[in-house]
Parts: C-alpha cells; structure tokens; sequence
C-alpha cells in the first residue's frame, strides 16, 4: 500500500455504475485513492469537465468535490491497475444477441478480458471486485483467468453487486439499505471480503454490510431485480383488469399496499418498466433456471417480462383505437423518452417501444425529454428495436426532437406521457389544450397528471388502470 494512501481503488468502466459509485467512495473515504478507467478517450474526457457524461442528481456536485484530491478518471488502464490494491470490475454485460443463449443470457465477454487485462499487467497481489451485474459462478471464471498468470501473483476475487436505481444513485450510494460482499470462505477470501467493507464501513454502519459466499452474492443482485419487476409487472396485469371492470388502480395499490406485509413500493402501475437491469437481469435468471433444467421456474419468471411487454403494447394499441382506429399522418405528442424521471438513460424504455409502434403507424412524433439526446435516442432504437435511418426512410421527419413542451405539443391530435418528469404535471394545459387539433386526447401512461382538470378543460384522456367515463356511467 502507498504511503500516501490507505487504499487505492481502480475501477475498470466509467459507467452508470463505476462513476457514481467511485465518486461516493472518494467522497467519503478522502484517504484511498480512487481512479475511474475507460478504454473511451470520450468518455473520460467528459468525466474531467462540468458536462458529465451521465445525468443523475447531486452527481456533479460529488464530482466536483472529490476530483483532484483523491477522485481521478483516466485511460491508462494498465498503469493505473498496476497502482491498485482493489480493482473493481465495473463493465458492461449485455445480454447475449447471438449464439448459445441469445435473448437471454447475459454475455459476460467484457468481464473476462478485464480479468485477463488484470493478470497480464498486475505485479503484486490484489483483490478484483465483481461490480457489474454477472450470471452466477462468474467469479469462478475470473478467477481461472486470474490464477493463469506465472508470475507467482495472488488474487482474491469478491463479488459486491450494485443496488442502484437511477435517479436516486447518490442517495443510494450514501444511504444504502445494504452493502453486500461475496467472497470465498478461506482465510483469505475472509480477510479480502473484510478490507473492502472497511471501505465501506467509513460511511455505512457495519451492520449493513453483509458478507456472504460468492454464489449468495452474485445471484442475490438477479434475484432482487427479479422481485422488484415482478411487482411491476404483477399491478400492471391488474391495471388492465381495472380498465375491464372500471375499477381504479390507484385505489388498488393503495388498499394493498397498506397491508404491512406486502408494502406500498413499486406497486404504481404505468406504462412498463425499463432501465438496463429488470429486463436484462430476469433473462439471465431465465437461462439460469433452463441451464439447470429448471423448466418450471424459468417460465414463472419469462411470465414477467412477458407482462411487461403486453403492457407496452396494450398502451400502443390504446391511442391507436382512441384515435378512430388510425394515426396515420397525426401529429402526437411524447413527453418523455428516459424510462424514468431523473435520468438520461433511455436503454429499454418503454418509450421507445411505444415510438416504434406508432411509427409503424405512419404518425408524426415529436418527443421531449429535457434529458435525453437525440443521438442516444438513435442508438438505442437501432440496437434495440432495429430502427434506423438506413431501414427507416423519412425517419428525421415522422420523428422530431422538441426544445420545449409547448412546442412538442403544438398541432398535436394527441399527448403521451411516458416518463414521470416532475415538470410535466405544472404545464400549463390550457394553453396546450388551445394549441392543439380537436378532439385533443391525452394518454398518461404513468398516471402522473390530474385527469378530472384535464377532462374539465376539454381532453379525452385515458390512463393506466383508470376507469373510463366514457365506458362506465356507474363510477
């Protein structure tokens, strides 16, 4: 160890994950070094300026506290391993497009040339902490790969799972419900586990920190994700019964959430969930109950994501059947393209699927997001959905990117809102409501907006869950 330092930390992959947990680290352990590592010239070069290259609250603040001091971001991956007592393993692991497994598990190709970039360069012991999202039994692949070296170098590997969700990261970060570390229950995969949670302990009561064997680890963050999506999804087949019956959703998730047992969290019914893990992280539990011959269990979770799919595309063929049963050529409005409030972050957002649907419709859709870009917005709907320019003729003009709300809205036959931005229930309706073609309806796909004021002003609106006065004369 430096003599400078207490520790010093690398982390291999300045995304989502490996910059905000680092920043928090060097927040507030101001005696270990942290680095943040990227193969992306871009993407560094963004961390060391005021525009970073993800949004998410209090971040730049952190940021700009640590970065300097003990907070550095930088490309030289091999010399800043070298440097390192702790290498966090912070990258990508999509899920796999092609081969064995493809559309569900997930493809772990970037974990193993990090542990290989590892053992090729480090000249001294270290611990290689799992920090991204890996299939269980990972750890034992990366330590394969790490014992393959012959220069007689020890490694001890630890699997510490993110509970992020965006939006909320550095609140998570600062106060997490817990901390967990996986490692072998050797003598020294015993001692390793304890110095990271001394990392940890100078923030986090050491309660919180738990320690666990690497297998409890690694399938406990699938496992959560797994829970948390299921609720989701499990309120959102309800919203569709409501939507049947007349009855209202909210009074559903209220009634039942009250029930200690079952709690009020993640029981608001919306257009879908999305984000890079709940979709992602049940496929790989998915090929992990089909790899052991857990036939049963596997489809109970594809059940989920199944769900999740029929909510988008219910939602699509909702505003198509509202609107006379066709779209073709009508301006409609989309407010809100991140697949939650709080973030930039568009991968697998419900938004998206609901924009290609519409767009296989021959609408005119004009989307704002006051965080998202339309450039990420291309890449996303090209990797995910298959649309682009290329495939795609004319899509610059059926889809526009707006500045403003009002100017998204203007002209429109109809508004979609896909995303709860805080912003989007103090607009002023009255005005959008003058600006736009008649009937004017309005579809809240996260239930966010007062719908008796709307109704009141002139729209026809629809939302998840809710009952329909149009259909229903005895609410």
């Amino acid at each position: 160890m430096s003599d400078d330092w207490e520790l010093k930390v690398c982390c291999m992959g300045a995304g989502y994950v490996g910059g905000p947990t680092m920043a928090v680290i060097a927040k507030m352990a101001p005696k270990i070094r942290v680095c943040v590592c990227d193969i992306s010239q871009k993407q560094i070069d963004a961390w060391n300026t005021q525009e970073l290259p993800i949004y998410e609250p209090g971040l730049l603040e952190v940021v700009n506290e640590c970065r300097g001091r003990n907070l550095f971001f930088s490309t030289d991956l091999k010399g800043e391993i070298k440097k390192a007592d702790i290498v966090f393993i912070s990258v990508n692991t999509p899920t796999k497009t092609k081969g064995i497994g493809a559309g569900r598990a997930a493809n772990i190709k970037n974990c193993e040339i990090c542990a290989r970039t590892i053992a090729e360069v480090a000249d001294s012991d270290k611990i290689v902490v799992e920090k991204s999202t890996v299939p269980v039994r990972t750890a034992q692949a990366i330590t394969r790969v790490l014992q393959s070296n012959d220069k007689g170098i020890k490694f001890q590997v630890l699997s510490n799972p993110e509970f992020l969700a965006e939006g909320t990261a550095i609140k998570d970060l600062l106060k997490p419900d817990r901390v967990l570390i996986g490692g072998q229950q050797t003598p020294e995969g015993l001692k390793a586990a304890e110095t990271l949670a001394s990392v940890y302990s100078q923030w986090v009561p050491r309660d919180q920190v738990l320690t666990t064997n690497l297998w409890s680890s690694e399938l406990s963050k699938l496992v959560a994700n797994a829970f948390l999506a299921q609720r989701v999804s499990s309120i959102n087949s309800i919203s569709a019964l409501c939507e049947a019956t007349g009855a209202d959703v909210s009074e559903i998730s209220r009634a039942v959430g009250m029930d200690a047992r079952i709690g009020k969290k993640f029981l608001q019914s919306s257009v879908g969930f999305g984000g890079s893990c709940f979709q992602k992280d049940i496929l790989n539990l998915v090929y992990l109950c089909e790899t052991y011959g857990l036939e049963e269990c596997a489809a109970y979770w594809q059940q989920v994501i199944d769900m999740n799919d029929y909510q988008k595309k219910r939602f699509s063929e909702k505003v198509v059947s509202k609107m006379f049963n066709t779209v073709t050529g009508k301006k409609i409005c989309i407010l809100g393209f991140a697949f939650k409030k709080d973030t930039g972050d568009v991968r697998e957002t419900p938004s998206m699927f609901v924009v290609r649907d519409l767009l296989q419709e021959q609408a005119k859709l004009h989307i704002y997001d006051p965080q998202v870009k339309r450039e990420d917005m291309w890449i996303e709907m090209n990797y995910t959905c298959n649309v682009n320019h290329d495939n795609s003729p004319g899509l610059d003009e059926a889809i526009v990117t707006a500045t403003d709300p009002y100017e998204a809205c203007d002209g429109a036959h109809a508004i979609c809102c896909l995303t709860e931005w805080d912003e989007f229930k103090t607009l002023d309706y009255e005005k959008i409501y003058a600006s736009m073609a008649k009937p004017a309806f309005l579809f809240d796909g996260r239930n966010i907006l007062d719908h008796t004021k709307l109704r009141e002003i002139g729209f026809e609106v629809h939302a998840i869950g809710k009952p329909d006065p149009l259909t229903f004369t005895d609410l």
